[in-house]
């Protein structure tokens, strides 16, 4: 093998492997991305609908906290889409 072939060789593996080193930071951000997402969620809904916490939630804990987090969920999909639809 010449210089060029080797070098073109460890190019392409340095590639291949930067590309599974990104794709592997992308899939912890995500996942740290959704874990903030959900004690952010379960924060502001808990602290919003349960006035007084007990052994259990009442119906209408449950139903504010239902409700809750679908605004919740609805309104981040909205900012998300209208973030990517800007790029």
């Amino acid at each position: 093998m010449d210089s060029f072939s080797s070098s073109s060789m460890s190019s392409s593996g340095s590639q291949q492997s930067t590309e599974a080193v990104m794709e592997q930071i992308k899939a912890q951000l995500a996942q740290a991305y959704a874990q903030e997402f959900m004690e952010t969620l379960g924060t502001k809904c808990f602290a919003k609908c349960v006035t007084k916490p007990g052994t259990s939630l009442t119906g209408s804990e449950s139903s504010c906290i239902s409700r809750c987090v679908e605004r919740y969920m609805e309104a981040t999909g909205i900012v998300s889409r209208a973030l990517f639809s800007q790029r």
